[in-house]
C-alpha cells in the first residue's frame, strides 16, 4: 500500500512474527462474535475456531476496529470490553474510515475483513458465508459490499457458500461478471449455507488445500487482482433439512418485509429469526459450518505458503 498502515494498524505480536517468518496466518471476520451469534455462543464459536487453527499450525487473526485501531489479532480482554460496551458498529468498506477515524469500535464484515487482511499481508480468512444479493435484489440493489470486494482484494475468502436467505442465483451471476472464481471443495455443487445442496453449481470442482493453492498462485503470479470463494458444504451430520429450513428462511423474510428491516441490518435480523424459528438448530449447525471451514482454511493457508511460486501483490 502507498500509505503508512502504522497510522491506522495494530498487528499483534504473535500474527506479525508468523507473517514475517512465513508462517500459515487465517483472518478471522468479527461481525458472527458482535451482531452474528447470540452471548454466549458467540465466544463458544469464537474460541473453538481459534482452537482448529492453532491445533493445525496456523495464526488466528481476528480482525475488528477498537478505539480507532484497526486491530490485526485480538485478545479476550479487548473482545471482552467491545461486547461490553454494546456500542459496535457493523463494518462494511464505506464504514471503515468513518469509524476509524472518529475512534469508535467495530466489528468486520466479509468485505472490511478481506480489506483488513489484504493491508497486512494475510491471503486466507475463514468466515460462516458471504453476504451476496438479496432476494427481491433485481430491483431493490440490495446487494452486499462482499462482491465488489471479492472482485478487489487478494484474499481467499472459505465460506459455506452464500446464506441461504438470499437469491443464490444472482450473487453467482455477480461473481461471474466480477470474474471471482468460485471453487467448490471436492464438490460440484455451490452450498446454501444450512444445506449440501442450493441447485447451482461451483466454477470448479477442486481437491483440497494443495489444488487451490496452485490455482491463486496462479492467479496473483499472473497479476489477475481479486479473490476467490472457496464454497465448503457444511458436513452432512449437521445439515439442515432443506424444506424445514427453507419454511423458517420464508417466515423470517416475511417478518423483515412487514418490519421494514434492510440494508446491514437485514442479514443479523434474518439469522436470528431463522434460529428462533428452528428452535436453535439452525444456530447449531452455523457453529459447525464456521468450524468446518477454520479446518479448510488452514489447510489452504499451509499450501499456499509452501507453493514457491506464490508471490504477494497488495500494490
Amino acid at each position: 500500500m502507498q500509505t503508512d498502515l502504522g497510522k491506522y494498524m495494530d498487528i499483534q505480536p504473535e500474527v506479525a512474527d508468523a507473517l514475517a517468518a512465513g508462517r500459515p496466518v487465517v483472518a478471522l471476520e468479527t461481525t458472527i462474535v458482535f451482531h452474528g451469534m447470540p452471548y454466549p455462543k458467540n465466544i463458544e464459536c469464537h474460541n473453538r475456531c481459534e482452537e482448529i487453527l492453532r491445533s493445525k499450525g496456523v495464526v488466528p487473526a481476528a480482525i475488528a476496529v477498537h478505539r480507532g485501531r484497526i486491530k490485526i489479532g485480538l485478545t479476550p480482554d479487548i473482545i471482552r470490553e467491545m461486547l461490553d460496551s454494546g456500542d459496535v458498529t457493523k463494518l462494511s468498506r464505506r464504514d471503515l474510515p468513518h469509524v476509524v477515524a472518529q475512534g469508535k469500535s467495530g466489528a468486520t464484515t466479509v468485505a472490511a475483513t478481506m480489506i483488513a487482511a489484504e493491508m497486512a499481508g494475510i491471503l486466507v480468512f475463514a468466515t460462516g458465508g458471504i453476504g451476496g444479493v438479496h432476494r427481491g435484489g433485481h430491483t431493490s440493489f440490495d446487494i452486499s459490499a462482499d462482491l465488489q470486494q471479492l472482485a478487489q482484494s487478494n484474499v481467499c475468502v472459505v465460506c459455506a457458500g452464500a446464506k441461504s436467505i438470499l437469491d443464490i442465483g444472482l450473487t453467482l451471476e455477480y461473481l461471474e461478471t466480477m470474474g471471482v472464481p468460485v471453487l467448490g471443495w471436492q464438490t460440484d455443487e455451490f452450498p446454501a449455507f444450512y444445506t449440501q445442496r442450493s441447485g447451482f453449481k461451483a466454477d470448479y470442482n477442486m481437491s483440497g488445500g494443495k489444488d487451490i493453492a496452485a490455482m491463486l498462485a496462479a492467479k496473483w503470479d499472473m497479476g489477475l487482482r481479486g479473490g476467490a470463494v472457496v464454497a465448503c458444504p457444511v458436513p452432512a451430520a449437521y445439515a439442515m433439512d432443506e424444506t424445514a429450513i427453507t419454511q423458517a428462511i420464508d417466515q423470517a423474510l416475511a417478518e423483515a418485509g412487514a418490519k421494514g428491516i434492510h440494508g446491514k441490518l437485514s442479514t443479523p435480523f434474518l439469522l436470528a429469526k431463522v434460529s428462533e424459528v428452528t428452535g436453535g438448530a439452525s444456530l447449531a449447525t452455523n457453529m459447525q459450518l464456521v468450524w468446518n471451514n477454520c479446518e479448510k482454511a488452514a489447510d489452504i493457508a499451509i499450501q499456499l505458503e509452501n507453493t514457491p511460486s506464490k508471490r504477494r501483490i497488495f500494490a
